[in-house]
């Protein structure tokens, strides 16, 4: 699938472009992502083999494209590749990186010099790790994730409740507790081997999806591998870009988002934040009749009452004002959500004022 861009050439959305990600990233249209997932090479400088206790030899991330000559040389690369990203991003777009204490350091300080504006570092705490069989340090248990906007003044997508939602109704923190990849998300290649060192769980790009993006929104990643975030992405309604230079990660990559299936529409729609929803001052309920000049409303804890008057004002005992400004004098509080915290009487029930809210919310959006 194509889209085409106004002014630019045509944007290759639900594909797999084989190159350098900096080269191809540099053919794409201007201000064309939405959001931008990147898994680069850590730099692990490994030295020699490593080996379990039992002198079997651990199938660590010793391929070429991990393997620099100096820092140096790895810092020149990420800030190539950082650049040409967000180049690619729109105004208000984000991107998240993921990395090890390899590099995940020299990614940050690249990032801020490239004017990008970090708005969290995530970790994400492996429950499952893979144990250090030396004993020569502690258990590398954790990598760290930074998300961060193109600019200070970016507008970025964060779906606060949804996330909430996927918390168990708490908000959601900073860090992330999932395990590696085991099992039958695991890819295998031909001969039965892990096809890809550093393959990502679907939990992972489930949540930074669900959280950063919504239905429709293009997401890229320009170092594909076997193509988690295309295969997420495509579950949740997202478009995707991924560019990979390695034939044998595309390869398992195309096979496994031809399996995937996109979920339905209904199933895409996520808890929106209180935030976005229309404002509705609490004189509109006086002014349809919601609720009448004179009459009583009740504090939720049943402890204070106060009298609506016609200009959507509250009076109580020695105060008048606001819903809120009411509501925090009478609880002796520095602040107070009126809308939470008074009722109404109706039929002998006492009933939240934020049904009312949400009654006009509703004929809002219909």
């Amino acid at each position: 699938m194509t889209k085409h861009v106004k002014g630019a050439e045509a944007l290759p959305l639900n594909q797999i472009i084989a190159g350098d990600c900096i080269d191809v990233m540099n053919s794409l249209p201007a201000g064309s992502v939405d959001l931008i997932f990147a898994d680069p090479p850590y730099n692990l400088q490994l030295k020699g083999d490593l080996h379990r206790p039992d002198n079997s030899k651990v199938d660590a991330v010793d391929d070429h494209w991990d393997q620099f000559n100096s820092f140096r040389a790895y810092d020149e690369f990420t800030t190539a590749w950082l650049k040409a990203a967000r180049r690619l991003l729109k105004p208000n777009g984000a991107i998240w990186v993921i990395g090890s204490y390899h590099n995940i350091f020299r990614v940050g300080a690249s990032l801020q010099n490239e004017g990008f504006w970090i708005l969290n570092d995530v970790v994400w705490r492996k429950s499952n790790p893979m144990p250090n069989f030396r004993g020569k340090r502690f258990t590398n248990a954790h990598e760290t994730m930074i998300w961060a906007g193109k600019d200070e003044s970016s507008k970025y997508t964060f779906n606060y409740e949804a996330l909430k939602e996927l918390n168990d109704g708490i908000q959601m923190r900073s860090d992330w507790v999932m395990p590696i990849c085991t099992g039958h998300e695991r890819l295998k290649d031909d001969n039965g081997d892990k096809a890809h060192p550093t393959q990502k769980p679907e939990s992972l790009l489930h949540r930074i999806l669900v959280g950063s993006t919504n239905p429709g929104d293009v997401v890229l990643d320009p170092f594909f591998g076997t193509g988690t975030t295309g295969a997420v992405a495509k579950m949740l309604g997202r478009e995707y870009i991924g560019i990979e230079r390695e034939a044998a990660y595309r390869k398992v990559a195309e096979k496994r988002i031809a399996s995937v299936r996109k979920f339905d529409r209904e199933a895409l729609t996520v808890s929106a934040s209180k935030r976005a929803e229309p404002r509705v001052p609490f004189g509109q309920l006086v002014e349809r009749g919601m609720l009448r000049p004179g009459e009583e409303l009740y504090s939720m804890n049943k402890r204070h009452k106060a009298k609506v008057r016609a200009d959507g004002t509250l009076i109580g005992d020695d105060i008048k004002g606001s819903i809120h400004k009411v509501g925090a004098h009478l609880e002796g509080a520095p602040s107070c959500n009126g809308w939470t915290y008074w009722c109404f009487k109706r039929e002998g029930k006492v009933v939240p004022i934020d049904v009312l809210r949400q009654q006009i919310r509703s004929e809002m959006q219909n």
